[in-house]
């Protein structure tokens, strides 16, 4: 019932991802032609259907409108009233005026120099800068309805105006006296911005900047095979795309297009999920994995989609090999062909020439394939990176001399595109250690830098507890053999053996490998001691925890003892009290039994390593009774039962155990002493 559920999310999961890509396609409904300038016309011959225009190119119209708007000028509203409004303030002002100096002449002259201020116009300061910002020489002045053209230095700011008046009076009239009549009270602004005139105006101009410059008659013939794209034909061929996209409107239509697109990315993403039943169902049951498979699906697609439709940048920067790297590092390699190769077959459907596309990433996927076994150090992600940027180019350049026979058509810029691909390869490093984090995965190089034995936890191990991590060492070295003779992971073998035993630090008296001379299990009660050694897998599990390991490796502490029991003071007690009945709870350990292979290898290699140590002589006879003897006995006390182990894996592994432990304890031959 579980695994049913499992299965149901991850159909949903599946279903919501295809939405989601379908959801950032294009909407508007598909030219079935694609083009570029320069490059040979790939299809039959091309008539037009109907009549059509022929579109400026976006920068034609820009610069066109630019242009248009340069003769614009703005529009101003001249105020009559003003004028009659100040003179009269002026005039009743002068009756009541009681200054002597102040005479008519004075009056008349203030009055003429008013009247022409506002017949010029008086603007604000702002309005005044603003024009002279933007370089206009001329306005229009709109004056009972009629707008006439004047030019910027005929009009007046309160300052000038003032300035004017004061500077330009006749000889025979005092400039004190002119200031004393405050003539500023009598300056105000009379010409003001009339926008909505002006936004009229100018959008009539760029209204009348045509976005055609010419005409396609249905059935005029536009391009046949083979002919290449000049400039004009390219711009034929660009309209027909946007008269064919603009036909294809309507929310009706839309709805229409992503239902198809949908189906379609859906009917892509179904045939991985029809793999991955097939071949890897432990992935679906997972509901990590599904996700990680799925977000690199749908990143990838989303980012190409992004990258067409808004033309960011051209499609071959975007490293779609980091994701079979990855998925390489993380799961296996058919996995990772599958997934490039289903995204590869959706961002064909967006990308310009789907054809080169399909061919030059299906290739780079397979040499990631060939050329990247483990991701264990730096050199092997740049080797892997060198070997797509030259397929890359070896594919663009071959298909460019097949398709056109001609090396001047050879686009140079399209290694700069590879080359920046190659340097965004080496991000990879980084991505892998991120996704370990978000998805607890573990890498070859994580593992490889956990097997160091001097990182903090081995190498308290050898400090405090020498014996064990003597022990430790050995084991090691058969779990790898093992594994890498039945095609297990071997590295995730070696490095799990390494920590297996790390509880021991707590009690490492307590343990036959680290004992001198005293044994401190002698004063003690056999369950006492049961319980103190099994106490280690406990132990273990805390410090792995506390040291942050990885999940992976607390399995090969948490199984390499499985449920079995603590032979040696479980065989004590039952000699010792043969008619009563023994508690097993407390001679068993915690468990589980192993469920894979590598926790498998070292529950055998732990307990032949340390069985081998009490033989009396080790010869090939007894190394070989001795590893039969303790696989045997693990298998039949169903200790493997969970192991995914054939018979022959299990023929294998103990035929591993028998050569190393022969070299390990191979004798030397005595040296013979030098005769005086």
């Amino acid at each position: 019932m579980k695994n049913k559920k499992i299965n149901i999310s991850a159909i949903l999961y599946f279903i919501i991802v295809a939405g989601l890509i379908a959801y950032f396609f294009p909407l508007e409904g598909k030219f079935r032609y694609q083009f570029s300038e320069g490059k040979p016309w790939r299809y039959g011959l091309l008539m037009a259907s109907s009549d059509f225009p022929i579109f400026k190119t976006d920068e034609e119209v820009k610069a066109e409108r630019d242009s248009v708007l340069n003769t614009f000028e703005p529009y101003y509203r001249l105020d009559l009233t003003e004028e009659v409004t100040q003179i009269d303030k002026l005039r009743e002002d002068y009756t009541r005026n009681t200054n002597p100096r102040i005479t008519p002449a004075y009056m008349q002259y203030i009055e003429s120099s008013l009247v022409k201020m506002y017949k010029n116009g008086i603007i604000s300061p702002l309005d005044f800068e603003e024009l002279n910002k933007n370089d206009y020489k001329q306005v229009n002045v709109v004056e009972k309805n009629v707008a006439q053209r004047r030019y910027l230095s005929d009009f007046f700011t309160v300052r000038t105006a003032y300035e004017f008046i004061i500077n330009n009076a006749p000889s025979h009239l005092d400039k004190n006296v002119l200031q004393a009549c405050n003539i500023n009270l009598y300056l105000t602004e009379n010409l003001s911005y009339d926008k909505e005139m002006s936004d009229r105006i100018r959008e009539d101009m760029l209204q009348s900047v045509s976005v055609a410059n010419g005409m396609v008659q249905a059935g005029e013939r536009i391009v046949d095979r083979g002919e290449i794209i000049d400039h004009h034909t390219y711009n034929v061929l660009r309209s027909l795309k946007i008269q064919h996209e603009t036909k294809s409107g309507g929310v009706r239509k839309e709805r229409l297009v992503l239902a198809g697109q949908f189906i379609l990315i859906a009917g892509l993403l179904f045939c991985f999920w029809l793999y991955l039943k097939s071949f890897r169902p432990y992935m679906l049951r997972s509901r990590k994995n599904t996700l990680f498979l799925l977000l690199c699906i749908l990143v990838s697609c989303i980012i190409t989609e992004l990258c067409v439709s808004y033309s960011l940048f051209n499609v071959y920067i975007i490293p779609y090999t980091m994701i079979p790297i990855i998925v390489r590092v993380f799961i296996d390699s058919r996995t990772s062909l599958f997934t490039h190769l289903v995204i590869t077959l959706i961002c064909s459907l967006i990308v310009p020439f789907p054809h080169e596309f399909l061919i030059m990433q299906i290739v780079a996927g397979m040499v990631v394939m060939f050329s990247l076994r483990d991701l264990t150090e730096r050199s092997d992600l740049i080797r892997c990176a060198i070997y797509i940027f030259i397929s890359y180019s070896i594919c663009y350049l071959s298909i460019t001399i097949f398709t056109e026979a001609d090396l001047n058509k050879i686009n140079w810029m399209m290694f700069l595109y590879f080359s920046i691909n190659f340097i965004l390869l080496m991000f990879t490093y980084i991505l892998v250690y991120m996704l370990e984090k978000a998805f607890g995965y573990v890498s070859s190089i994580t593992l490889i830098e956990l097997s160091n034995i001097n990182t903090p936890l081995l190498k308290k191990l050898s400090e405090v507890a020498p014996g064990t991590f003597q022990h430790s060492m050995q084991v090691s070295i058969l779990a790898y053999d093992a594994a890498t003779r039945i095609g297990a992971n071997a590295q995730l073998a070696r490095t799990g053996t390494l920590f297996h035993d790390i509880g021991k630090m707590s009690n490492p008296v307590f343990f036959t490998e680290n004992q001198k001379s005293v044994n401190p299990h002698d004063q003690l009660a056999l369950e006492e001691s049961a319980q103190i050694i099994i106490n280690h897998v406990h132990e273990g599990i805390k410090l792995a925890e506390k040291a942050k390991l990885p999940k992976q490796i607390i399995h090969f502490i948490r199984t390499h003892h499985g449920n079995g029991k603590t032979k040696y003071f479980y065989n004590m007690w039952k000699n010792q009290h043969p008619e009563m009945e023994i508690d097993e709870a407390k001679f068993t350990y915690p468990g589980p039994n192993p469920f894979s292979k590598e926790t498998a290898i070292l529950m055998m290699a732990d307990a032949v390593e340390a069985a081998s140590r009490s033989l009396k002589e080790h010869t090939e006879e007894s190394i070989r009774k001795l590893v039969n003897g303790i696989i045997d006995s693990q298998i039949a006390d169903g200790l493997m039962k969970n192991a995914p182990l054939t018979y022959r894996d299990v023929e294998k592994i103990k035929e591993v155990f028998v050569e190393r432990l022969k070299i390990m304890y191979h004798t030397r031959i005595s040296y013979p002493k030098l005769k005086k």
